[in-house]
């Protein structure tokens, strides 16, 4: 029985909507079907792999049943975590998600789930992405502080869900976190963030993200370990659709 991550599926079965990269870059040529056979190679039954977000690029549900079908049909359990571009999630209605793919998925946001152990816990996250502006060398000089300032809002509001999530598991005894996120922990700028400090304040083991996929950003936040804490990029071009084993 292991664990296993990865993130930006970002499944078009039947949604229109596909992202400029899959169109250029080699790495997202027939990805549902390279993936689809890493899992079959990698995975057995007994399993879990966390999907850590964007998983597809329907706008509704309805949108999403063919990506939704595909996941299902992976080995294993499957904890699925928000994504910027999951239109069909809305957060207060997880437990809705949850009664209705109940046996088939799993919806992780302002709950936990087990795996041995371990409680997983997770949010969407957020960080501020810019507009930077650059100088003739390319180093940053400045930033749009409006943006900036919305931005902490956000980062706010997921710290808030973040924290029913740890909560939550810690009211049922659990005292060992694997935390995820869908956006990085730090942005370019950052050496430490909110969410970086939480995950030291609940004694995460590791954190794992995704959203920078495209190989100009494979190295926007945390590599490695600091501070005691593993942080692991899970993006599915980065990891050439093999799911990473987070766990024995």
């Amino acid at each position: 029985m292991s664990l296993y991550a990865i993130g930006d599926l970002h499944l078009h079965f039947q949604s229109p909507l596909k992202a400029t990269a899959q169109k250029k870059d080699r790495v997202w040529k027939n990805h549902e079907e390279t993936f689809k056979k890493n899992c079959a190679r990698l995975l057995t039954p007994d399993d879990t792999l966390v999907l850590v977000g964007d998983h597809s690029w329907g706008r509704s549900l309805a949108e999403c049943e063919a990506d939704f079908r595909y996941i299902a049909q992976l080995p294993g359990r499957k904890i699925l975590t928000r994504g910027n571009h999951d239109m069909f999630w809305d957060a207060a209605k997880t437990g809705q998600l949850n009664e209705r793919f109940a046996g088939q998925l799993s919806f992780l946001q302002n709950n936990y789930f087990r795996y041995r152990d371990y409680a997983l816990v997770g949010t969407k996250g957020y960080t501020f992405e810019g507009p930077f502006y650059l100088n003739a060398r390319g180093r940053v000089i400045g930033w749009d502080e409006r943006a900036e300032a919305h931005a902490k809002k956000l980062v706010e509001r997921e710290l808030q869900r973040l924290r029913l999530s740890f909560e939550a598991a810690r009211a049922d005894g659990c005292r060992r976190f694997i935390l995820f996120l869908h956006y990085p922990p730090t942005n370019i700028l950052e050496e430490d963030s909110a969410f970086t400090a939480m995950a030291e304040e609940y004694g995460a083991e590791q954190v794992i993200y995704a959203h920078c996929h495209g190989e100009a950003r494979f190295h926007d936040s945390i590599q490695g370990e600091k501070n005691g804490i593993q942080y692991r990029l899970v993006s599915g071009d980065y990891l050439k659709w093999q799911p990473l084993k987070v766990l024995d």
